[in-house]
Formats: structure tokens, C-alpha cells, sequence
């Protein structure tokens, strides 16, 4: 269930400026590493790419919290800095850090309530929580279902598609590769509890497995060999 807050108020310029505090953050902690960070030339592990997704995020969890009744602020401002230490920090330690940067941005800018800045906190350390959503707060799970969507559908799609191009991979490789977006975007999506978010997954899964019925259509001898489409 979602915790009681009292309105934060957050306007627009003050989200505008946390987004350019965001983006900065990510610029900075690749520019701040020598070798130029951890495998960097994937696009996905690119500063520019995770500022995107963080707005992807941003977006479908407000879309969540309205639909279900969660503080959408609290959403929003977490989705924001979920991700920001990603870059620079271990994959298991990068929520508890994102927490401290959002913990000590909110405090330093604004005049949030204690319990806004707690509300958005707990929801950044609790985002890569990998037990059932029901166990978090309703923010934290719009949070946590706005993340797991946007590794789903199209977006998700591209990113593979990409990669194929990175590993030298040819468009005869695509069926098997569209495949693999199709299989752990059902397995990401299973962890789903919002009628929002399970609508929005089916929707996103549909378009993937239409693009690859237009592959199979359209690239001569492409292996089909799959029994669940």
C-alpha cells in the first residue's frame, strides 16, 4: 500500500532542475574515469543512454502512480535519481548510493517534508529489490514496474538490434536474437502487480512479436524454429 505523505510540491522548475542535475551527474562519472568506464562502448553503458532511460522511466512510472493511486511526485523524483550512480558504482551497491545522492540533493535544494525525502529514498534503495512487488510501497513498485517496462517492447528491441551490430552479428541472427527480448520480457514481466503495468507489458510484448513476424516475412531462409509464437 502506498505511505502517507504530506504534498511535496515539487514545481516545474525544480524538477527541471534536479533532470539537469541528473544529466550531469552521468556525464561526470564517465568524464571522471580514465579508461573511459565499464565497457563504455556499448550504448547501454553510455551516460547519454541512461539519462534516457531514466526519463523513460520517469514517464511510464508517473503513468503508473495516476493509474494507482500513488504519489506521483514521490514516483517521479525517484525514477529520476534511481539510476544516477549506475555508472560509477557496483550494480548491487548502485540503489544504496543513488539513495544518498537523492537524500543529500533534496535536503541541500528545496524545502521538501522530511517524509517526501524519505518516501523518495526509500524507493531509489529499494528499486532493485528482486523479491515480489506486493513486499515494497506502492511507490516503490511504480518505480520498480516502470523500470522493468522500459527493458520490454520496442525499446528493448532496438537495444538488442544494436548490440547484434556491436558483435558483429548479421540480420540472419535477428529471429533468435528478437527471441531473446520476447523471453526476458516474460520473465520481467511475470514480477508484475498493477493492472497498469500488466496492460502496458502486453501491449509493449504484442509489438515485439510483430516485428518478428515482419523479419520472418520479409529476410529469405530466417531460422523460425519457435513454438510459442
Amino acid at each position: 500500500m502506498g505511505v502517507e505523505i504530506k504534498e511535496s510540491g515539487v514545481s516545474e522548475e525544480e524538477f527541471a532542475r534536479m533532470k539537469r542535475f541528473v544529466r550531469d551527474y552521468l556525464t561526470a562519472s564517465v568524464e571522471s574515469e580514465s579508461d573511459g568506464g565499464r565497457m563504455r562502448w556499448y550504448p547501454w553503458h553510455s551516460a547519454e543512454y541512461r539519462f534516457n532511460h531514466i526519463l523513460n522511466v520517469v514517464e511510464l512510472g508517473a503513468k503508473i502512480a495516476r493509474e494507482e493511486g500513488a504519489d506521483v511526485d514521490t514516483v517521479k523524483v525517484a525514477a529520476l535519481f534511481h539510476d544516477i550512480s549506475k555508472l560509477e558504482a557496483d550494480q548491487d551497491e548502485h540503489a544504496d548510493e543513488g539513495a544518498r545522492v537523492a537524500r543529500e540533493y533534496l535536503t541541500a535544494h528545496g524545502d521538501f517534508p522530511e517524509s517526501f525525502v524519505e518516501s523518495v529514498c526509500q524507493a531509489v534503495e529499494d528499486h532493485s529489490y528482486q523479491g515480489p512487488l506486493s513486499d515494497v510501497s506502492l511507490e516503490t513498485q511504480c518505480l520498480m514496474e516502470a523500470d522493468i517496462l522500459d527493458k520490454v517492447g520496442a525499446n528493448g528491441t532496438a537495444l538488442m538490434l544494436l548490440r547484434m551490430g556491436y558483435e558483429a552479428r548479421s540480420h540472419m541472427d535477428a529471429a533468435t536474437m528478437v527471441e531473446r527480448v520476447l523471453e526476458r520480457g516474460r520473465e520481467h514481466t511475470s514480477r508484475l502487480e498493477s493492472d497498469t503495468a500488466t496492460s502496458l507489458a502486453h501491449q509493449r510484448l504484442k509489438r515485439v512479436k510483430w516485428f518478428r513476424e515482419w523479419l520472418e516475412a520479409e529476410v529469405t531462409e530466417m531460422d523460425v524454429d519457435d513454438p510459442m509464437l
